[in-house]
């Protein structure tokens, strides 16, 4: 990745499965190897660069019609050299929301879905801006910055939600910003995006009909059921003690970090934090950090 912005494909070589197919550079786990080892060995000999700072993000399985695989991602973000074809193939660096090389293999769609996602999500905080501060604030930074939104009002009803989250749209959705509203704060048609409660996900059987569904989660269990039901991405903790939440026990970044293993979906950490904890959360398996105020700063 350069910055959050781009990333670097790599186009297949003739002789090997879907030749001329675009992909995310790599390559296959030897017996005995561990996944980031992989990883550095295989940049190495295929663009020639050296690996130095590297972090988990998510694992999809594929099923081709020649194999089916496991894909672990990590996002590399500071590197030694240059990208070179080392192995007679094109190489091109893409923006995060136009990729425009084709054709791409077929497991690429849900990862780059997936890495479109804003690492900061802002969750809504009327309650102690107001509505106008907190809208004016969000202006402002989705003007700055690609966000992904959470319009959670619990304590205001369905019509005080609805001015909210029409607000949010015509302010913040013209910049890039993706809204999803909390589940617990009603259904309007005018979002198509959905963030469910942990409660409002174990009582799904199936994924609800919008084009971005999110899930608060705890536990394995809670986990497991997002990825049966397919949510696009899911919010875990919280990771360290918080206002917001004053009677659960934080999770810890290790904790966090056996959650967030070989899920498939990306996930955002919460619970106390800061933009200074995305680097930190990143190390640990989070794609991005979900925050109230502290969206805000910095």
């Amino acid at each position: 990745m350069r910055g959050d912005d781009e990333f670097l494909l790599a186009q297949r070589p003739a002789g090997k499965p879907y030749a001329g197919y675009w992909e995310f550079p790599g390559g296959k786990i030897e017996a005995g190897e561990e996944a980031r080892a992989a990883l550095t060995r295989e940049l190495r000999e295929e663009l020639g660069i050296g690996v130095r700072e590297s972090s988990p993000w998510i694992t999809r399985l594929h099923a081709y019609t020649h194999a089916t695989v496991r894909l672990h991602f990590f996002r590399v973000s500071a590197w030694d050299g240059e990208p070179q074809r080392l192995e007679d193939q094109d190489i091109k660096w893409q923006r995060v929301e136009a990729p425009d090389v084709s054709p791409m293999l077929p497991a690429n769609a849900p990862v780059l879905a997936a890495l479109a996602l804003p690492s900061i999500m802002a969750l809504s905080n009327c309650a102690g801006l107001g509505v106008d501060g907190w809208i004016g604030k969000l202006t402002d930074l989705a003007m700055r910055e690609k966000l992904l939104v959470q319009v959670r009002e619990k304590a205001c009803n369905f019509q005080q939600v609805q001015h909210i989250l029409s607000r949010a749209l015509a302010r913040a959705q013209p910049f890039g910003a993706r809204i999803v509203v909390n589940s617990d704060c009603g259904s309007y048609p005018q979002c198509r995006g959905v963030h469910l409660t942990a409660k409002a996900l174990m009582a799904a059987t199936e994924r609800p009909d919008a084009t971005l569904v999110g899930a608060s989660c705890h536990d394995e269990r809670e986990l497991d059921h997002a990825e049966r039901i397919g949510v696009d991405y899911a919010v875990v903790g919280p990771v360290k003690a918080s206002a917001s939440h004053p009677g659960a026990a934080p999770l810890g970044w290790a904790r966090f970090a056996e959650l967030a293993r070989d899920r498939p979906m990306p996930l955002f950490a919460i619970g106390g934090l800061t933009r200074a904890d995305l680097a930190e959360a990143r190390r640990h398996g989070a794609h991005g950090v979900a925050l109230l105020s502290a969206a805000f700063s910095g």
